[in-house]
């Protein structure tokens, strides 16, 4: 079903006495667009969305108790917040801010449109039954390059508990709020702000200079990065790594969400090839070149089958300490 979108009516309020004018009203008071849209799929949303979050505490994204998704974005028409809620087969969307209809535009390719399952086959048992478990599975496409760049980064050879603090402390410092009711939402700064960001500022938010100057470098660039959406996978991966800094894991984990790339397998990772091994074939200490050779069935379909592998719980018990989190900030 075509989706339909509507401005709601501007309210004024009053607070402490005073009329807040329409040009006035507090962001908690801004009038959305909707949007009404029906896949014909099973969606599970916390499923499709939740590769778009950066830890629980992430500034951009949150989910409520009544099963809504959150998100705020940079959008090429500006900030944007989206509200996605599933009711019963429909999904009902609210947008605000100046990148609202952008983002509503865009709804489908988000919760997974331009995904094909069905190009799937599962090979091993382990796969099957996840993908049988997993109807609702569907890999989303953001075409926002940056603010899946930019993390990715962030994660590079650190645990995801120093990443996810950094992401957090560095969009609430130097992010600004988002568009709409939510004031727990924080938009990622903008490129020039984040070329801003000084040196020491970094170092508070325990990001070594090597990943803070690749980060600089990427944003430096930042409208030749975001036409890498208009590539093919392969490509833009290649755009990416033009990038001093970023190689074949970062780009993977950034197209695995801007482009939905179902083969983007990510190499290099510190977990993933002993997962895909243990659950492949018992191998708890493969390696990537084990790795690939396990999914090789599923040329075109590598990422999505160790998606599948990952939401088996098929993971090999510890054995070893897990990395511990550095804090560069006390040095």
């Amino acid at each position: 079903m075509a989706g339909r979108y509507a401005p709601r009516p501007t309210r004024t309020t009053v607070r402490g006495g005073h009329v807040a004018l329409p040009a006035q009203v507090s962001r908690a008071a801004a009038s959305p667009r909707v949007r009404t849209w029906t896949p014909p799929w099973p969606l599970d949303l916390g499923l499709v969305l939740g590769p778009l979050r950066r830890g629980p505490a992430d500034p951009t994204f949150r989910t409520t108790p009544d099963g809504s998704v959150w998100r705020a974005s940079r959008t090429p028409a500006g900030p944007g917040t989206l509200r996605v809620a599933a009711r019963g087969g429909s999904v009902e969307a609210e947008a605000w801010g100046p990148g609202a209809e952008w983002l509503l535009d865009r709804l489908p390719a988000l919760l997974g449109a331009d995904d094909d399952p069905s190009a799937f086959t599962a090979h091993h048992p382990v796969v099957a039954e996840a993908l049988r478990r997993r109807p609702g599975l569907r890999l989303t496409r953001t075409g926002l390059v940056l603010e899946s760049l930019i993390p990715s980064i962030l994660e590079q050879k650190v645990t995801t508990v120093e990443a996810y603090g950094s992401w957090r402390v560095l969009v609430r410092r130097f992010g600004e709020p988002a568009p709409g009711p939510d004031d727990r939402l924080y938009v990622m700064p903008d490129p020039r702000t984040w070329t801003l960001v000084p040196s020491w500022e970094w170092h508070r938010a325990n990001v070594d200079s090597k990943r803070s100057a690749t980060v600089l470098r990427a944003v430096r660039v930042a409208r030749r990065m975001e036409e890498a959406v208009t590539m093919d996978p392969a490509a833009a991966r290649q755009r990416l790594e033009l990038i001093p800094g970023i190689g074949p894991w970062t780009s993977a984990e950034t197209v695995q969400r801007t482009h939905g790339a179902p083969d983007a397998v990510t190499v290099g990772d510190y977990h993933l090839p002993g997962i895909v091994g243990h659950a492949l074939a018992g191998r708890r200490d493969a390696d990537d070149a084990e790795m690939l050779e396990l999914l090789a069935p599923y040329a075109g379909q590598r990422h999505r089958a160790a998606r599948l592998i990952l939401l088996s719980g098929r993971t090999p018990p510890r054995r070893a300490p897990r990395m511990t989190p550095r804090d560069i900030t006390v040095l």
